[in-house]
């Protein structure tokens, strides 16, 4: 049973007309470029080109260098590598400094790939310099009370870079002083989880077209979103107040779902991965403002002068509807329930979206729209982090498994998406359900599973055998009974 898809045309047509405008000087070579790289036909091609093994333990980060020649990957092993992905040889590996998993390592930015920052399960934040012969020297420039999930580089800085951890705190980090400064302890916006002791903080993301601003994600519905011109460095000011949240409509006050990733577009749009939930895309008007109590009146106050003109972000009553204007583009299909995972942008414009799922798959939607063109196997277990080429249409992904898989567009037919998607559909609603009946609304059904369940009815449709076996068909009163 083949699942077909309806296409709008032919992306070999497409490409003949790109070459043709090309030819005659009605389209640029960049503009050529960018159509090419960010092709469907490309990603419909994407296969594993190799896998790095060396790991000996869970792979919980994979970056590429500047110039995207170079993979560093760190490990429950508690090492760091340094891979020619080409060609699968090693470069350069090390013990990290860590006394325990490392989650996230990445090559600064205009050292000559020496400069390698990494923060892990131990709380520490540790620079990690390459000198001559392939020695290493270690340094530990800060801590977090608990384990530091993520960190960001300012981009295209070779000094400066974010960390934040399960202890709320986000860190700045300058490599000149090599002093880290807390910026600000991560709090709730109201009473409902102040019971824990701490506000957890999972993902850290900096916009590149405006690198002053920031955005953090953790143990509630919300991202965040900094302006680093606001903090006064002489400490005199409370720089905990974000300029903005974002969060999808239907779960502003669920207390049952987090963010487990944030990444930003070369756009400026923010997107968003929920545990037990889906995938969100936020625009810049899509913002709830400074304070998002549903309850309490949303101004901007004097701030908005401060954050410049390149991010004025609606922050009226009217956001706070849930007019058509302001509902966030949805991604679904994927499991995000047992680790923590990252999203990313793919695609020389980002034109895709990509995560990685619990059933050990990539998935691959268009950011425009969200149709879901891609589902890749991949690990034997999770995939937790997808990794983007700088460049090209390369992907590095890791999870559970103990290698690194490189996935580039060499097959020579194109993929299609298999045909027991429903079935893995069905199990991520079968656990929001059983989420749903957990909590204290567990006599009504959700907007999140009569999503899910649309879905599954459109993959359905679109299948050859969607109603031909003559078979009973469960109603969607059926599926929530």
């Amino acid at each position: 049973m083949t699942n077909k898809r309806p296409r709008s045309g032919s992306s070999i047509d497409k490409a003949v007309v790109d070459v043709w405008q090309r030819e005659l000087g009605q389209l640029s070579s960049r503009s050529f470029a960018h159509r090419l790289g960010g092709s469907e036909d490309l990603v419909l091609r994407l296969d594993l080109y190799r896998k790095l093994e060396k790991h000996k333990g869970c792979v919980n980060t994979v970056s590429f260098n500047a110039d995207g020649d170079i993979l560093v990957s760190g490990s429950d092993d508690r090492r760091v590598i340094l891979w020619d992905w080409e060609t699968g040889r090693i470069k350069l590996s090390f013990h990290s400094g860590h006394d325990n998993n490392v989650f996230q390592a990445k090559i600064m930015p205009c050292t000559d790939d020496r400069t390698i920052v990494t923060c892990a399960a131990d709380g520490q934040v540790i620079l990690a310099q390459i000198l001559e012969r392939g020695e290493v020297a270690i340094t530990t420039l800060g801590k977090h009370q608990g384990r530091a999930h993520k960190l960001a580089i300012e981009p295209g800085s070779p000094h400066i870079f974010y960390t934040c951890g399960e202890d709320g705190l986000v860190q700045h980090f300058d490599l000149r002083t090599r002093t880290a400064t807390e910026l600000f302890t991560c709090e709730p916006v109201d009473d409902r989880r102040r019971y824990r002791s701490v506000f957890q903080l999972n993902a850290i993301t900096i916009d590149p077209r405006n690198p002053n601003l920031f955005a953090v994600a953790g143990s509630d519905e919300y991202a965040r979103l900094y302006d680093i011109r606001k903090y006064k460095w002489d400490g005199s000011t409370d720089f905990s107040q974000p300029t903005d949240y974002f969060c999808p409509p239907h779960l502003r006050g669920n207390e049952h779902v987090g963010i487990t990733g944030l990444a930003f577009s070369e756009q400026s749009e923010l997107l968003v991965s929920y545990n037990d939930e889906f995938i969100y895309l936020f625009t810049r008007d899509m913002g709830l403002g400074p304070n998002p109590l549903p309850a309490s009146p949303v101004s901007m106050g004097s701030d908005a002068s401060e954050i410049g003109a390149d991010h004025q972000l609606a922050a009226s009553p009217l956001a706070m509807d849930t007019d058509e204007k302001v509902i966030p583009q949805v991604y679904k299909g994927h499991r995000n329930c047992e680790t923590v995972k990252g999203v990313n942008f793919f695609g020389p414009k980002c034109e895709y979206v990509v995560s990685g799922s619990d059933c050990g798959r990539i998935f691959i939607w268009k950011k425009k729209g969200g149709e879901l063109i891609r589902v890749m196997e991949a690990d034997n277990a999770i995939v937790n982090c997808i990794e983007c080429h700088p460049h090209t249409m390369v992907l590095a992904s890791s999870g559970i498994d103990h290698d690194i898989k490189m996935w580039t567009p060499k097959a020579l037919d194109r993929a299609v998406l298999p045909t027991n998607i429903e079935q893995d559909l069905l199990l991520q609603l079968f656990s929001l359900q059983r989420r749903r009946t957990n909590s204290e609304h567990s006599g009504e059904s959700s907007a999140p599973d009569r999503e899910l369940l649309e879905l599954i009815l459109r993959f359905n449709d679109n299948s050859d055998a969607s109603s031909d076996d003559g078979g009973d068909t469960a109603s969607q009163d059926d599926l929530f009974s």
